[in-house]
């Protein structure tokens, strides 16, 4: 019975969970804005997200977009269910993300680099993040 005890995540954990399925979240959102944007809903935008939408990005990239923020988003479930493959499909995400925003380095100009670096980051804090809870036994 005191083993169970122990085994339970502190509130914090609860907190960092739920912060990751909003920031995985806003990156699905993200995606499924991308993918589902119309010519009309381009061109109500200002000229400099415009270009932005009218570059056309390899299949395995927008897989690569895909696979980084679903598996974001479905590992940051797993932590609120306590389930330890949490750390795998955050491990997918990282690397998914790494190479879209490689992709992006060598392809685009003049690229601000404060959004990537702060998407990988997260990411790979959430890999500690999931390893860490799995080594206390607050996820299984």
């Amino acid at each position: 019975m005191t083993n169970s005890l122990n085994n339970k995540p502190p509130v914090w954990f609860w907190i960092v969970a739920v912060l990751a399925l909003i920031w995985n979240g806003l990156g699905v959102l993200a995606y499924l804005g991308r993918a589902f944007m119309t010519e009309d809903m381009v061109a109500q935008l200002p000229q400099e997200q415009q270009a932005e939408f009218l570059v056309e990005y390899p299949a395995w990239y927008t897989a690569c977009f895909a696979l980084a923020v679903f598996c974001g988003a479905l590992g940051a479930l797993a932590l609120l269910i306590r389930k330890k493959w949490a750390t795998i499909l955050f491990i997918i995400s990282f690397l998914c993300a790494a190479v879209q925003h490689g992709y992006l380095f060598s392809t685009v100009d003049d690229m601000s680099l404060a959004m990537p670096i702060m998407i990988l980051v997260i990411c790979a804090f959430l890999i500690w993040f999931a390893k860490m809870a799995t080594a206390k036994g607050w996820i299984k």
